[in-house]
């Protein structure tokens, strides 16, 4: 396993989530918060120009961008694919990446509260995730594992990979303190964890946990000409990892139908009536509960 040696954590990935933008901003008039010792914390806005307009994006979305294919593919020239590649060559190269692990910040207009959001099956990013919900119990574990090069997030870009603190419901565009407070508590304990795992001094964790495993994003009713039709029904709002069976109320028509959920199994909600994913029409996202193993306590070279 790594001796983790370099820490990028970033905020404004979207440009509107501002809990990030302000944490960065008052860890670089205090850097001594998030500095320890066995290795270096580097801080990052990585969507500035988003950030000043208070929008989630110019182009396209930048937590979407860091696939290695899209990141080698000169004819991608939209503003947050340049951006993509800039904090690439910043952070990586991702084949070679020079930063160990990335924590990106990001918020929420969902209830969603704590989501620890992670792509990666590898034991040191488990093993932080089950280390930040030891500390904090009410925080969610949200798992999309995949392959680090064609994952397209952020934090894919970091050697070891990365960990997503997504932390809501804040409406975009706003400061919210709980949030602020909550987001520094986890950034803090990931700091804390990634600097005991560098001196062997990690605690006993369990062997698993339950958390949630991402199905498919859902997207709304619509009418031949794209037109939304339907929305999240009022039974379902703001229960997000709360289980849905078929039959549930799901979406309620513009003339106030019930429209069932029409699956064959049990399932929970996540980003329920997302803000930010109208763009698309995606109304959630769906999850599997599962029980997520630590395959192998992670030990530093």
């Amino acid at each position: 396993m790594p001796h983790i040696k370099q820490v990028a954590i970033t905020g404004g990935t979207h440009g509107n989530e501002l809990t990030g933008v302000h944490l960065l901003k008052h860890w670089r008039s205090d850097p001594a918060q998030v500095a320890r010792s066995s290795f270096t914390t580097e801080l990052h806005l990585t969507n500035p120009r988003a950030n000043g307009l208070n929008r989630r994006y110019i182009d396209q979305d930048l937590n979407r961008q860091f696939s290695l294919d899209d990141l080698n593919n000169t004819a991608l020239l939209g503003y947050e694919h340049q951006q993509a590649k800039a904090l690439n060559a910043l952070l990586g190269p991702k084949e070679d990446p020079r930063v160990d692990f990335v924590i990106d910040l990001h918020t929420t207009t969902a209830n969603m509260g704590t989501s620890l959001i992670f792509n990666s099956e590898d034991p040191l990013v488990v093993g932080m995730a089950f280390y930040v919900q030891q500390q904090l119990p009410h925080a969610k574990l949200f798992m999309d594992p995949g392959e680090r090069l064609s994952d397209t997030f952020l934090t894919s870009v970091g050697r070891y990979n990365g960990f997503l603190v997504e932390v809501g419901p804040v409406p975009q565009g706003l400061l919210r303190a709980d949030v602020y407070n909550e987001t520094q508590a986890v950034v803090m304990h990931c700091l804390d964890y990634l600097d005991a795992f560098n001196r062997g001094t990690l605690p006993n964790l369990a062997g698993q946990r339950e958390g949630f495993c991402f199905v498919e994003k859902v997207v709304l009713p619509e009418n031949e000409q794209g037109e939304l039709t339907a929305m999240v029904h009022p039974d379902l709002q703001d229960r997000d990892y709360q289980p849905i069976a078929p039959g549930d109320p799901f979406f309620m028509t513009l003339a106030g139908d019930t429209l069932a959920y029409t699956g064959s199994k049990v399932v929970y909600g996540a980003f329920i009536n997302e803000a930010a994913f109208y763009d698309a029409h995606v109304g959630l996202s769906l999850m599997d509960k599962i029980q997520i193993e630590l395959k192998s306590e992670p030990t530093a070279d």
